[in-house]
């Protein structure tokens, strides 16, 4: 089946907001879901993005305040009404196991919704090994698998490739979903990606 390839960070606060509907489009359109997780910090840092704490707060509050905030609203999620507590804490963990789904042909669709959900709308700490079994067994997936698998030189090369790939094609953020070799950045555009998943787009003038 066709997919859509899809960039992101266990934590991704847009991620989560576009994480349904990106499952709605994907049954639409007739696609799989390529997941790709990847070291967010190394992607951010590699395109020459500030990280968060070097933001101004005025740039933090709209973007990671107001903005999530109306397209929660606008998506109909359900989310915390504030940054979750555990949000500075690694999300390495979570991205491994994801990346070990995939590599077990697990439900990682399934998987990375419910990592995303309990995190920002449980206050999940997605750090934290027993939340994260116990949110692997909410989807029926195998905690014991999975974590046998996190650290493996298998997982550990697949993850590196996710974020190297993304490095390499420039990419500047989660989620960063792609159609047919075209990205677009940003949960924004998902109804942008479930046209381009039936009509591509063409190209941009020079």
């Amino acid at each position: 089946m066709p997919m859509i390839d899809y960039f992101y960070a266990a934590h991704s606060s847009f991620a989560f907001l576009g994480s349904a509907k990106l499952a709605q489009v994907a049954r639409k359109t007739g696609r799989t879901i390529g997941h790709r997780p990847m070291d967010l910090d190394k992607v951010l840092q590699a395109c020459g993005a500030k990280p968060f704490s070097a933001r101004h707060p005025d740039n933090v509050r709209y973007h990671f305040r107001k903005e999530i905030w109306r397209w929660a609203e606008f998506r109909g999620v359900e989310i915390l009404d504030r940054r979750p507590q555990y949000h500075s804490n690694s999300y390495h963990l979570a991205n491994r196991l994801l990346v070990a789904s995939v590599l077990q042909g697990g439900d990682t669709d399934s998987l990375a919704h419910a990592f995303l959900v309990g995190h920002w709308r449980d206050d999940a700490d997605l750090a934290d090994p027993e939340t994260l079994r116990a949110l692997i067994a909410s989807v029926g997936g195998s905690a014991e698998e999975l974590f046998g698998a996190a650290h493996s030189a298998e997982v550990t090369a697949a993850y590196e490739a996710n974020t190297q790939e993304a490095i390499d094609r420039r990419f500047y953020g989660s989620p960063t979903y792609v159609v047919d070799g075209d990205p677009f950045y940003g949960q924004d555009r998902l109804e942008l990606v479930e046209r381009a998943c039936v009509k591509p787009f063409g190209p941009a003038p020079a």
